[in-house]
C-alpha cells in the first residue's frame, strides 16, 4: 500500500515539476532563439503564422522532462536507454532547427535514437489483442517493428506541429492517459515519465497556444514523439493486458490519422513524402472557416474522447478470465460508438464534406421548402 502511494506521489510530483520548469524557462529560451536567429518565418507550406516566431521551445521541453525524470524516475536499464535515445532525438531535431538537415540525415539520426533504445531492451517483444491472445515476436521482427514505430512517431508528432498549440495539447492528453494506464498495469516508471511529458506539454502550451509566442521546433517534436513511442512500448505493449495493442492506437489516433491522410494525398499527387504540404486536417479546418483557437479546441475534445475510450477499454471489466460479460461489454461498445462517431464527424463532415457547404445546402433546402409552403398557403387562401 505504501509503495503504491509513493508511486502515485512520484507521478504527481513529476507532473508538477515538469510543468513548472517548462512554464518558467520557455520565455527566456524564446528570447535566446531570437538572438540566435532560430525563428520560423511565415510562408512555409504547412505553417499558419503570419510573423516570425522562435522555434527552440524543444529545449525548454527537454529540460522540463529531464530534470524531474532524474529526480523521480527509477533509472533502470530500459529507462536509461529511453533518456539517452531521447537526448539523441532532441539533438537531431535541434540541429535541424539551427541549420536544416537533409531528410536522409535526419532519418538516419532518428533511426540511431531508436537503436539506442533497443540496445537497452526497449523493443516490442509481443502483442495482445482480444480473440488473438498474446503472441511473442521473433527478435529480428521486434527490432524492425520498434525502429519503424519510434521513427514513425517522431515524424508523426513533427507533422502535427503545424498549428498553434496542437501538438503540445494532443501530446499532453496522450501523456496523461498513458500515465493512468501505466499505473493500472503496474508500470510505475512508465507512469512517471508519461506524467512528466504531460506536465511539460501543459507548461509549454501556456506559451504555445494561439497566438503562439514560441514553437517547439523539430527538437521538441522529435523528443515528444520518441518518448511517447517508448512509453507505449514499456507501459502497454510489453504487458499481457487483453487489449494492449489497442491502447497506443487509440491514444495516438489523431496524429496517426492526420499523417496517414497527408501521406495518402502526397502519394495520390506524386509529391515527395518529406515535402511540406498544406493538406493536414488542421489546414482543412482553417479552409472551412475555423479559427486556430477553435480548431485546436475541437482537436482537444476529439483527443479526450479517444482517451476516454482507451481508459474505458482498460477499466470496464467486459472480459475477465476468458469470459465476456454482457453489460460491461455493452457499455464498452457504446463508448466505442461515441469515439467512432466523433471521429467520423471530425474527419468526414468537417474535412471531406466541408461542413459550411453542407450547412449552406441544408439552409437553402429549408428556405426553399418554406417558400413552397408559403406559396401553397397563398394559393389555398
Amino acid at each position: 500500500m505504501w509503495t503504491e502511494f509513493t508511486e502515485h506521489l512520484d507521478v504527481l510530483w513529476g507532473f508538477l515539476v515538469a510543468f513548472a520548469v517548462v512554464l518558467v524557462l520557455t520565455p527566456g529560451i524564446g528570447r535566446v532563439a531570437r538572438v540566435l536567429g532560430v525563428v520560423d518565418e511565415p510562408g512555409e507550406a504547412r505553417r499558419m503564422h503570419l510573423r516570425a516566431v522562435p522555434r527552440l521551445g524543444g529545449l525548454a521541453i527537454f529540460l522540463g522532462i529531464f530534470i524531474p525524470a532524474l529526480a523521480f524516475l527509477e533509472l533502470t536499464e530500459a529507462y536509461r536507454g529511453i533518456l539517452l535515445g531521447a537526448a539523441v532525438a532532441t539533438a537531431v531535431g535541434m540541429a535541424d532547427d539551427f541549420r536544416g538537415l537533409p531528410w536522409v540525415v535526419k532519418l538516419g539520426g532518428q533511426g540511431a535514437a531508436a537503436l539506442i533504445a533497443i540496445s537497452f531492451g526497449v523493443y516490442i517483444d509481443r502483442f495482445s489483442f482480444p480473440l488473438l491472445g498474446v503472441h511473442e515476436l521473433p527478435y529480428w521482427f521486434s527490432v524492425v517493428a520498434t525502429v519503424v514505430w519510434i521513427v514513425a512517431m517522431m515524424n508523426i508528432i513533427n507533422l502535427l506541429d503545424g498549428m498553434d498549440g496542437l501538438a503540445a495539447g494532443i501530446t499532453a492528453i496522450a501523456g496523461a492517459t498513458f500515465a493512468v494506464l501505466a499505473l493500472s498495469l503496474s508500470r510505475p516508471e512508465a507512469a512517471v515519465l508519461s506524467a512528466i511529458v504531460a506536465g511539460a506539454c501543459l507548461g509549454f502550451l501556456r506559451h504555445n497556444f494561439y497566438p503562439a509566442r514560441i514553437f517547439m521546433g523539430d527538437s521538441g517534436s522529435h523528443l515528444l514523439g520518441f518518448i511517447l513511442a517508448a512509453v507505449a512500448i514499456q507501459g502497454a505493449l510489453k504487458t499481457a493486458a487483453t487489449v494492449a495493442l489497442l491502447f497506443p492506437l487509440l491514444i495516438l489516433a489523431i496524429p496517426i490519422l492526420d499523417t496517414s491522410f497527408v501521406i495518402a494525398k502526397r502519394l495520390k499527387y506524386g509529391r515527395p513524402l518529406h515535402e511540406p504540404t498544406p493538406w493536414h486536417l488542421y489546414h482543412r479546418f482553417r479552409n472551412i472557416g475555423f479559427s486556430q483557437r477553435r480548431a485546436a479546441i475541437y482537436f482537444y475534445v476529439w483527443g479526450l474522447v479517444l482517451a476516454g475510450a482507451a481508459l474505458a477499454t482498460r477499466f470496464v471489466p467486459f472480459r475477465e478470465h476468458g469470459e465476456w460479460h454482457l453489460w460491461p461489454a455493452v457499455l464498452v461498445a457504446c463508448i466505442a460508438f461515441v469515439a467512432l462517431a466523433t471521429s467520423l464527424y471530425m474527419v468526414i463532415v468537417l474535412e471531406i464534406l466541408k461542413f459550411r457547404r453542407v450547412r449552406a445546402w441544408v439552409d437553402q433546402r429549408r428556405t426553399d421548402a418554406e417558400e413552397e409552403d408559403d406559396q401553397r398557403r397563398l394559393r389555398s387562401a
